[in-house]
């Protein structure tokens, strides 16, 4: 009894000598750690079925496959690097965000290394990524993105979504109808009509999708389906219609492109080298730099702050009410991919609206969905490296322009809002110069210049006729 009286005493006398201003220092930051936790597991959460959810996981695929196969073959891009970092930035970007947002393949740094892969090569590519990535970081942080982003008109925005969306859809119809040259960026002959990546195939599989999908959902609820208070969907009693409305069309299509993959190639198995593959510090030359920032970052600047933030943050609002992302936080989110991630060779990303609208097109509701993909990404990183080429090599190029083309429809889709003829005028301005001209930027000034022209026309109308 004395020695547990002298204990309690103890301890009463070192609780008692802790400052009060410690305490109340500590429960504020338990407080945010658990907040934090809480938001992370929440934003993880399946909004919809697990095969919902991997089933919108594959909306992007039909985008980033192509590019990161490209790269590998023409300028020797890391695959096996570019798959693990990818990974990652998938599941921090879920964590972070709630909702699918897509990590995709920066297309004009791309584009141009694969047209000029003599000169091009993986140094200045890293450079254009870096470069583009403290670019896009200092208007995040500054504020300056957040602004451009309350300024730009919706017709201009809306444009911009067009043009990126049909834009998928013609490089889709081309890969379903032409034989592709991914080395070269070149297409080739007429696509045989049968065969494991035959016409036949791609029309069937888009088929399958069409009857499986419809049209798209005009909401969050699905026919069928039914909303707990949490936000989840359960599943109510189905007929045979909501049955076939509840396949993981895109993760079937997908899967079947895997299996053809081995079948047109049986002894790719044999070439597997299990393990990741080295990471090294890329080393970047002053000449790179240069390079990198003329060739690469500035063509690519426009589309990353165009596409891949401000139509990005204006599409998440309209597919996910609630969930307004700042310009400022998705801006530093793409920056700090590629200035972490590029040092060591991977691949420059963004986040883009077509892979947004091509998850939520098959499916995907959560940042769970774009984490599963992640933790795919770095499985095979690190399991099987650069090897992996091999298989997308084989991959029916048919099949990812089914993919594609939903993805590109879905994005185009978001422009049907415009209520006037005014705003509709503006936003196909901008579109037809974008597709025309091959140039985002282009489209944006000119959607910016028909849209205050416009407004200086009603302004003039309204005024007063003078006296006489």
């Amino acid at each position: 009894m004395i020695t547990t009286a002298l204990q309690l005493q103890a301890m009463e006398s070192s609780v008692n000598q802790i400052p009060l201003q410690d305490i109340q220092a500590q429960a504020p930051r338990s407080r945010f750690l658990s907040n934090v936790v809480y938001k992370v597991r929440d934003n993880l959460v399946f909004r919809s079925t697990i095969w919902a959810e991997l089933n919108g996981a594959m909306g992007d695929l039909g985008t980033y496959i192509p590019i990161v196969l490209a790269l590998t073959l023409s300028v020797d891009l890391n695959l096996g690097t570019t798959l693990i970092f990818t990974g990652i930035y998938n599941i921090l970007t879920g964590a972070i965000y709630g909702v699918p947002m897509p990590v995709q393949p920066m297309k004009s740094i791309a584009a141009v290394a694969i047209s000029n892969s003599a000169e091009f090569g993986v140094p200045e590519i890293m450079a254009a990524g870096i470069c583009t990535g403290g670019i896009l970081l200092l208007l995040g942080v500054t504020g300056l993105m957040q602004l451009v982003y309350k300024l730009i008109p919706l017709p201009v925005v809306r444009g911009i979504q067009l043009s990126q969306g049909l834009s998928f859809a013609m490089t889709a119809v081309k890969y379903i109808r032409k034989v592709q040259d991914f080395s070269k960026s070149k297409s080739g002959g007429d696509r045989h009509w049968l065969g494991v990546d035959g016409l036949v195939l791609a029309i069937v599989c888009a088929c399958f999708v069409i009857v499986v999908n419809g049209a798209g959902e005009e909401g969050s609820e699905r026919e069928g389906d039914v909303i707990n208070l949490d936000g989840r969907e359960r599943s109510k009693r189905r007929g045979p219609r909501q049955i076939v409305a509840s396949l993981p069309s895109a993760f079937m299509v997908f899967l079947l492109g895997v299996i053809l993959a081995f079948i047109r190639r049986p002894g790719v198995v044999r070439g597997f080298k299990f393990g990741p593959s080295s990471i090294e510090v890329v080393k970047i030359s002053k000449h790179a730099w240069k390079e990198g920032f003329i060739k690469g970052t500035i063509p690519q600047l426009p589309l990353s702050v165009l596409n891949s933030v401000i139509a990005v943050c204006k599409l998440s609002s309209d597919l996910f009410p609630g969930k307004d992302f700042s310009a400022s936080s998705v801006s530093v989110s793409v920056a700090m991919m590629n200035m972490v991630g590029c040092w060591f060779g991977a691949m420059p990303c963004c986040h883009g609206a077509g892979g947004l609208a091509g998850q939520y097109k098959f499916g995907g509701r959560s940042g769970g969905c774009v984490a599963l993909l992640g933790a795919a990404k770095m499985l095979l990183g690190l399991v099987l490296g650069s090897s992996l080429v091999m298989v997308l090599k084989q991959f029916p190029v048919g099949v990812l322009g089914v993919l594609l083309l939903f993805a590109g429809i879905e994005l185009a889709l978001a422009s049907r809002d415009m209520n006037t003829k005014e705003e509709s005028f503006v936003m196909l301005i901008c579109a037809a110069v974008s597709l025309v001209g091959s140039s985002a930027a282009l489209g944006f000034v000119c959607g910016i210049i028909a849209h205050l022209l416009l407004h200086l026309r009603n302004w003039q109308k309204e005024q007063p006729c003078p006296a006489v």
